[in-house]
């Protein structure tokens, strides 16, 4: 599963944990401004938005599993099976299959308003991207620099939901995640006061029992409460490194560690990857499983200008520092 979280200092920043049991061949893939995305029922897009993620070309097409672009618009699709429902062609509408979804609103827009009006003539149809890769079960967070909306393709239709505590894991529907929250009010970063009973003399015997009853276990109603929590009451300095530094560990509170979800036949899902974009200056971080060392990849270092997608692969295996 996975969790996506937005955060903001001196600087804007968006990204995500990936959590499976398996990975494709991801890359970092910087997408310029003159590559043409072909689209399956939209006219096609020559020229847009320069864009940096992590995506999974195939047929040199950049599959992106979470991206910014140089707007400082960033999205992020997460697994959403049993919820997410794709529809049939239907006419009148902008018809964007869900694996064109990130590329066709990243490539147009450059912040939340504009985003929103172009959900209104979007339909997410089923449509796959060849027999070998069908559909997956998404939905998406999309940010600005100041807000962040969630959008689901579910039987009632498409809904869009302002999205004010920047956050996304996966199941159930983002507006019972959201109502979940009230169910946690209580908790706080404070040590906690006795309203037990006062005819009963109960003490704190630890830090951090204001936060009693804060979930702790993988499920993605409980990563999101539990990531919730951390974002809202994280505090960093304003630097670049303390901010992508705080980011990290903000997603580290909800990481998928190999071995406690066992997904049959010897498979274990892990967070296979951690991204945290710099949505002001269109750096992207990131670490891996194996790499805990952040690896940066700005996109301003290349040729926005270009035709061609430039691709990065992952540093996966751990870089250590010998100190002696």
């Amino acid at each position: 599963m996975c969790t996506a979280i937005t955060y903001t200092t001196n600087n804007h920043y968006f990204g995500r944990n990936l959590d499976l049991e398996y990975s494709y061949k991801e890359t970092v893939t910087i997408t310029p401004r003159n590559y043409e995305f072909k689209f399956r029922q939209v006219e096609n897009i020559s020229n847009h938005y320069a864009i940096i993620g992590m995506a999974y070309v195939t047929d040199n097409y950049p599959l992106y599993y979470d991206a910014i672009n140089e707007k400082g618009l960033g999205m992020a699709g997460l697994n959403f099976p049993g919820n997410a429902d794709y529809k049939e062609i239907e006419k009148g509408k902008d018809n964007i299959a869900p694996f064109e979804f990130i590329p066709y609103i990243l490539a147009q827009c450059s912040n939340i308003e504009e985003t929103k009006k172009l959900l209104e003539k979007i339909n997410i149809a089923k449509i796959n991207f060849s027999d070998e890769l069908p559909v997956s079960p998404l939905h998406w967070i999309i940010a600005d620099k100041e807000k962040s909306i969630t959008v689901e393709s579910v039987k009632d239709g498409l809904k869009v939901y302002d999205n004010p505590v920047g956050v996304l894991t996966n199941n159930p529907t983002f507006d019972i995640q959201l109502f979940n929250l009230n169910n946690y009010m209580s908790l706080s970063t404070e040590q906690p006061i006795n309203n037990f009973s006062e005819k009963l003399n109960l003490e704190t015997y630890s830090r951090g029992m204001g936060a009693i009853g804060l979930p702790g276990d993988l499920s993605s109603a409980s990563r999101f409460v539990k990531a919730t929590f951390t974002k809202m009451n994280s505090k960093s300095g304003n630097s670049e490194s303390e901010s992508i530094s705080q980011f990290f560990h903000i997603l580290e509170s909800v990481y998928q560690q190999r071995g406690c979800v066992h997904m049959g036949k010897g498979e274990y899902e892990i967070t296979i990857y951690t991204s945290c974009c710099n949505m002001d200056k269109g750096i992207y971080y990131y670490t891996t499983y194996e790499n805990s060392q952040i690896t940066a990849i700005d996109m301003y270092k290349e040729n926005l200008d270009g035709r061609e997608l430039i691709n990065y692969n992952l540093i996966k295996g751990q870089q250590i520092y010998m100190q002696n």
